[in-house]
């Protein structure tokens, strides 16, 4: 037998883990060790090895009623959780909350007909699935699926399958709600029967939570013929169990002080870093742009060298913000629980479904400042059930009507800016709440989520730093009793004071806990984490690019002219690089105008930098205004297959400019707007015109 020589061995390898990698569907390398180390179940009791056959986890826990969410900030998962809570409480179902991504699909043929699926699904980007949602959608929206009785889809292969839907999109981007109007027209196909009418919730007009109120109750009435449900009083009924643990040290090692995983609980930072996993990054400089009476603006470079972490430019870093001590004090004195903030208590689901959001053993103190979204509007649906646990039978009265008519929950809660602790304490007088389960502040907080910062450096220039370009938020309205401090700005502006020497930095009295968890955010620390973006430059430098930014919109543009600059001074040739940036005044808030001198002075003419001052001159002067000035030249360079970026405020500015820029197609080149729209929609799908947009 002739001797295997090493290229024939590495050969074998690598087809032994390609066939394993198939047949196991990644299960043993596409994810992370379980960083929580069996400190809780995996997503909804699904573990490492388990099966990823949804129809057989529910016959094993008794389910008829199974809600999958696509998510990507945690509010689809919420309406997940509140749907089958509902579905439980009225109507008697058996359900389960499902992340997306830890099951297959191929057997949606079988699911019983006498049992419902929900899906409850964001848009995510220009109408993208959410992370955890995109093998689940390549898969429905393959027009070859084929499905485990291997039915093509003109047999209909879905025909028993009964599905609810609510969507979460934006109104500002041209793919509003697209994820759950495709899947109804995918579902439709396959022969899925739709219970009551999909849902679509608008983020952009700010109704996201009204939307979804006035779209279950018909849902329900339709699920309910449907399924012979009978309605039954809804009583509270605790999804979780909170167990006080007298005899545990919250010093001790073993319990979470704020950890977001086992990992962290060790001391050990181990990739891959990722929405579980932060990687904690030292900030290795920060400063403040400028600072004005109502606002100020930081710039901060994230050091992760060595840690694993890889960026391109035009990616989002994710910042893990912890909520301000005011804050986290306010909502554990309106419950009754400052005098048992650091005991240690031991969380876990009553049902093996259900999904413990955070690591325990831990303590109040803990989940409320690293866990919960304590800081979030309040929503209607809360009101309502934490009616029930009124100090008061008149706090009681005041609270059911708030749920019940949402014209007054508006003007009592929704215009006021308040957050739960606020509105608590208001209408109690600050007498505790005491009465109120810890496992319905669990179930009805979001999970704090990270918030994401378009990266303002480019990674050819500095690879192993990561920086970020932020207003630190202030909202104020008439009338309303406390003034919104942005949690994660405020955060960073805490760190960039303590950086410069503040002992005991404390913006607008705020006091973050900066150390972190044991203090093991030693020095100037800051949990971070990479998601990558499609908002890149052509990946031909000689492109040209044009490039709409005002205020905090320049951040990722900041990136793309550095990099240009770099390759310039290496002797690549670069295209035309044209900005348009708006800010109030040159004197006030002009971001990085010298190194738009300096980038000049290298770039010479490619480069050019065109500003728009609101505040300057009897009439505001906008960037759209800039944009229409020179008409012309954009049209003249997008003949040429110039790329056309914006970034910024999704709900008027982009969609502004998105209007303007059919308007100077349609005049330049002598065509229609319907025309022009046409050439438009064309440029995004070829990724021409790109979009980095927030609402």
């Amino acid at each position: 037998m002739t001797q295997l020589d090493t290229l024939d061995l590495v050969v074998l390898v690598a087809l032994f883990v390609g066939t394993v990698a198939y047949f196991t569907k990644g299960t043993y390398w596409s994810k992370p060790h379980d960083p929580y180390g069996g400190s809780l179940a995996h997503a909804n009791g699904l573990k490492a090895g388990k099966s990823r056959n949804f129809i057989e986890k529910m016959d094993e826990s008794g389910k008829n009623c199974i809600v999958f969410y696509g998510s990507q900030t945690g509010t689809a998962e919420d309406y997940a959780s509140r749907l089958a809570k509902e579905g439980a409480a009225r109507f008697g179902l058996k359900t389960m909350v499902a992340d997306l991504e830890d099951y297959d699909f191929e057997n949606l043929d079988q699911y019983p007909e006498d049992k419902i699926v929900f899906f409850v699904l964001a848009t995510y980007g220009e109408g993208e699935p959410t992370d955890n949602a995109v093998e689940f959608y390549e898969f429905v929206s393959n027009e070859d699926v084929t499905f485990s009785n291997g039915a093509a889809a003109e047999e209909k292969p879905l025909s028993n399958l009964n599905f609810v839907a609510f969507g979460l999109g934006n109104n500002t981007y041209e793919h509003y709600n697209s994820m759950v109007r495709n899947l109804n027209t995918f579902f439709e196909r396959l022969g899925g029967n739709r219970i009551g009418e999909a849902g679509e919730g608008d983020d952009g007009a700010g109704t996201m939570e009204e939307d979804f109120l006035a779209w279950k109750e018909p849902m329900w009435t339709a699920l309910a013929a449907h399924m012979n449900l009978e309605e039954r009083e809804a009583v509270y009924e605790p999804v979780f169990d909170v167990v006080d643990m007298p005899n545990m040290d919250a010093e001790e090692d073993t319990v979470y002080l704020g950890e977001p995983n086992k990992y962290h609980l060790e001391g050990v930072q181990k990739g891959p870093h990722n929405a579980h996993n932060p990687y904690i990054a030292p900030i290795a400089e920060s400063k403040e742009l400028f600072s004005a009476d109502d606002r100020n603006c930081l710039h901060m470079e994230i050091d992760v060298a060595g840690s694993g972490i890889s960026y391109t430019t035009g990616d989002h870093i994710a910042i893990w913000p912890t909520n301000a001590g005011k804050e986290v004090e306010r909502l554990l004195r309106v419950l009754g629980l400052e005098p048992k903030r650091h005991s240690v208590i031991k969380v876990s689901g009553l049902d093996p479904t259900a999904k413990v959001p955070f690591p325990s053993p831990t303590t109040y103190d803990a989940v409320v400042r690293y866990h919960m979204e304590i800081c979030a509007p309040v929503s209607r649906q809360m009101v309502s059930t934490l009616a029930a646990f009124s100090p008061t039978d008149e706090i009681k009265a005041e609270m059911t009507k708030m749920g019940e008519d949402k014209d007054y929950f508006h003007a009592k809660v929704a215009d006021l800016n308040v957050n739960l602790a606020q509105l608590l304490e208001i209408l109690s007088n600050g007498a505790p709440w005491d009465k109120v389960p810890f496992s319905l502040m669990i179930e009805g907080l979001h999970k704090i989520q990270p918030r994401y910062y378009s990266i303002s450096s480019s990674s050819v220039v500095q690879p192993g730093k990561i920086a970020i370009t932020a207003i630190v938020e202030s909202i104020e309205r008439p009338g309303a009793p406390h003034i919104v401090k942005g949690v994660t700005t405020n955060y960073l502006l805490a760190l960039k004071q303590k950086q410069h020497g503040d002992p005991n930095p404390d913006p607008h009295g705020l006091k973050y806990a900066l150390t972190g968890p044991r203090n093991k955010y030693d020095g100037v620390h800051v949990p971070v984490h990479v998601r990558h973006s499609n908002f890149k430059l052509p990946s031909d430098p000689k492109k040209p690019i044009i490039m709409v930014g005002p205020g905090t919109g320049v951040a990722p543009f900041r990136a793309f002219v550095q990099e240009r600059a770099a390759q310039a001074e290496k002797g690549e040739e670069v295209g035309r690089t044209i900005l348009f940036y708006g800010c109030r005044r040159r004197q006030e808030d002009f971001l990085y105008e010298k190194e738009w001198e300096t980038h000049k002075e290298t770039l010479g003419d490619k480069f050019h930098c065109h500003v728009a001052f609101s505040r300057e001159g009897p009439n505001k002067v906008y960037v759209q205004h800039k944009v229409q000035e020179y008409a012309d030249e954009i049209n003249t360079l997008l003949e040429q297959k110039a790329y056309f970026y914006v970034c910024g405020d999704a709900a008027s500015m982009a969609r502004e400019v998105n209007a303007l820029l059919i308007k100077i197609i349609a005049e330049k080149r002598g065509v229609s707007e319907a025309k022009a729209e046409e050439i438009v929609k064309s440029m995004r799908a070829s990724n021409q015109y790109q979009e980095d947009v927030w609402s």
